[in-house]
């Protein structure tokens, strides 16, 4: 399968075009030298490229068509899962999914946002987004987890949680806000980790734990790019001035203390070396259990509220009247 390459990443696939043109006509062994600088060259470029982006290019690489998506990550960390499907109200959305499954041989409740590889399966998933019955599955599974005790993992993916017609019909926005109070006193642990895109309430119907992760190239923001463009400017056009406006990567939401932590990706993405990207996912996962098997239920609680309660920026100041209105 050919990689896909945005526009940034075109004078890479130069080099490796050349590459592969001496693999195949056998010059790798009648030309050592010039294979090896490509190579180095090939090397410096992505270091120079990659350690660079903009916060639109990284928007970009959280929506590549190769990323890994959460049923790949609870392929590669977990193991016995059980799909459990349906809200028992509705129906079974497949934009989002879940299920009982084990991490290091530990039971845990795994849910996310699933999108497809391929047109066929996108509109099945329905690209990623959400329906009320997607969220109140969730909340189904999580109430499940705490009943039996366990913990919670939780992988963000989504441009947004859907807002078609009957979708708001079907009680859209209280779905996504029952789910935000619920999930702040739900009894056990609840561990979210952005893998991908991370869009307005469609994210937060599923946001509120102890630990917030994300990879290094996804986002987070209260609007995708293009929405937050088109409000302000009236031209979708202008996305890449929206997301460095909106402060949406890792590093921001981590100076920011809206995540916990920013998880690194290989150069290029978490496509370029999936099974790396699952392996550091795993360690903070496994960190994460040991400190939150410190914590009393109660703390545990009142840590959650607290982290919530400290997003955002304000100050307090009393009213003070200026000399006339004081005498009147």
């Amino acid at each position: 399968m050919a990689i896909y390459r945005y526009e940034f990443e075109k004078p890479l696939a130069e080099i490796e075009q050349r590459l592969q043109e001496m693999e195949r006509s056998g010059a790798r062994q009648k030309q050592p030298d010039v294979v090896k600088g490509l190579e180095q060259q090939l090397e410096q470029l992505k270091r120079r490229i990659y350690g660079g982006l903009t916060p639109w290019q990284r928007v970009q690489l959280a929506r590549h068509p190769l990323r890994p998506y959460t049923l790949d990550y609870i392929a590669a960390l977990m193991t016995d899962f059980i799909p459990i499907r349906g809200d028992r109200l509705f129906g079974d959305d497949r934009a989002m999914v879940g299920g009982i499954a084990k991490i290091e041989g530990r039971p845990c409740m795994v849910i996310g946002h699933q999108k497809g590889r391929d047109t066929k399966e996108n509109l099945m998933r329905n690209f990623g987004s959400a329906h009320p019955e997607g969220y109140r599955k969730a909340m189904r599974l999580i109430r499940m987890a705490e009943k039996y005790r366990i913990p919670v993992c939780i992988f963000i993916d989504t441009p947004g949680a859907y807002p078609g017609i009957g979708a708001e019909e079907r009680g859209q926005a209280h779905s996504i806000a029952y789910n935000i109070r619920e999930m702040a006193r739900i009894r056990t642990p609840i561990f979210i980790c952005v893998i991908g895109e991370g869009g307005s309430g469609g994210a937060l119907g599923v946001g509120i734990g102890d630990w917030v992760c994300m990879l290094e190239n996804s986002y987070y923001s209260v609007i995708s790019p293009e929405g937050c463009a088109a409000i302000l400017w009236r031209d979708r056009a202008r996305a890449p001035d929206a997301a460095e406006a909106l402060r949406l990567t890792s590093s921001d939401l981590l100076r920011f203390g809206i995540i916990d932590e920013a998880i690194e990706e290989p150069l290029g993405g978490a496509h370029v070396d999936a099974e790396i990207v699952a392996q550091r996912l795993r360690a903070s996962w496994l960190r994460f259990i040991k400190l939150a098997s410190t914590w009393p239920t109660e703390v545990m609680l009142q840590r959650r509220y607290e982290r919530i309660r400290r997003i955002g920026a304000f100050e307090e100041r009393p009213i003070v009247a200026s000399a006339p209105e004081a005498q009147n």
